[in-house]
Parts: structure tokens; C-alpha cells; sequence
């Protein structure tokens, strides 16, 4: 029986039952909209006063460049391997190098850093909290891939002990 007529005689999951993480990216959605879109603060909440302004605009600024230059170096690296769901292809193979080799989880890593500048550079409070909120949803749904990655790699105990999660160098 070849893969494709599996395929077919296996009844398919609903996305919210969905085995491989599938509502993880419905949510990952849900979050960078608010992020994007949400509420930046609350009414009557303060405007920031210079120079704190000035220093939050140039401050996400760079945090967006180097969240966007992470995720995009982890995109490009994962090459075929990438997925949008946190379950492992098939065919992958355990990726340790390029940005790999500074954080687990780059593409999330680099999300988080530019939802935080973004906050910071719209002066939105209610912003960073919802990139702080961000930040707990990838620590969960990383915490599930990496159940995944470890049953499909023999090395990912020992790339995991070496390299931190979502924050380079500290966790």
C-alpha cells in the first residue's frame, strides 16, 4: 500500500484534534494579530514622556531588526525541513547550526524580539503585554515540539542541554 492510499483510507482529524500541533498556528495567529492590530493602550493611560520615548522607538527598533534577521535566519536555514506546524516532517533532519547554534527555537525567538520592539516602538504598554503573552505561548508550544523532536532525534538531549530555548544565551 503506497503512502497516498493510507492517506486516504485514514479518516482525517479535525484541526482542533489535530495530532501534529495544528492549533498551535491557529493561536500563533490569533497572537501576532493582537500584537499587530490589538489595543496598544488603555484610555486615560499616559502618553510616554522624552526622552523615555525616544530611547523605547530606538530600542524596538533595533529589537525588530534583530527578531527579524533571527527569524528569517532560521527560516532560511530549516530550508526543507520548515513547517508551519510544530510536529517534525518526516524527512527532516535535526538542524543545529546558523541560528540554530545560539537559540532552539529561532523563528519563535525572533517573533518575540520583534512583537517587544514593536510595542516599544508604538509606545504601546498594552503591546508588550500582549508580546509578553506571546513569549508564554511559544515557551508552551515549544515545550510540545520539543517532546516531538526528542522522539525523532537520537542527539536533541544533548543539542538541547548546549543551546537555550527562546532567548539566546539566557533561557
Amino acid at each position: 500500500m503506497t503512502r497516498t492510499e493510507e492517506c486516504a483510507e485514514q479518516p482525517h482529524e479535525p484541526w482542533h484534534r489535530g495530532k501534529r500541533g495544528e492549533w498551535y498556528v491557529v493561536a500563533q495567529v490569533g497572537f501576532f494579530a493582537l500584537v499587530a492590530i490589538g489595543p496598544r493602550t488603555m484610555p486615560g493611560w499616559p502618553a510616554w514622556q522624552q526622552p523615555w520615548a525616544t530611547v523605547a522607538a530606538w530600542l524596538g527598533l533595533t529589537l525588530m531588526l534583530v527578531g527579524a534577521a533571527l527569524s528569517f535566519g532560521g527560516v532560511f536555514r530549516l530550508g526543507p525541513n520548515l513547517t508551519p506546524l510544530p510536529y517534525p516532517k518526516d524527512r527532516s533532519e535535526l538542524v543545529e547550526s546558523g541560528p540554530y547554534s545560539i537559540v532552539r527555537h529561532p523563528i519563535y525567538s525572533g517573533a518575540i524580539l520583534g512583537s517587544l520592539g514593536w510595542g516599544l516602538w508604538v509606545h504601546g504598554l498594552l503591546t508588550i503585554l500582549w508580546a509578553s503573552l506571546l513569549l508564554l505561548f511559544f515557551d508552551v508550544k515549544s515545550r510540545k515540539e520539543e517532546v516531538w523532536l526528542s522522539e525523532k532525534f537520537a542527539g536533541y538531549a544533548t543539542y538541547r542541554a548546549r543551546v537555550k530555548k527562546l532567548i539566546p544565551w539566557v533561557y
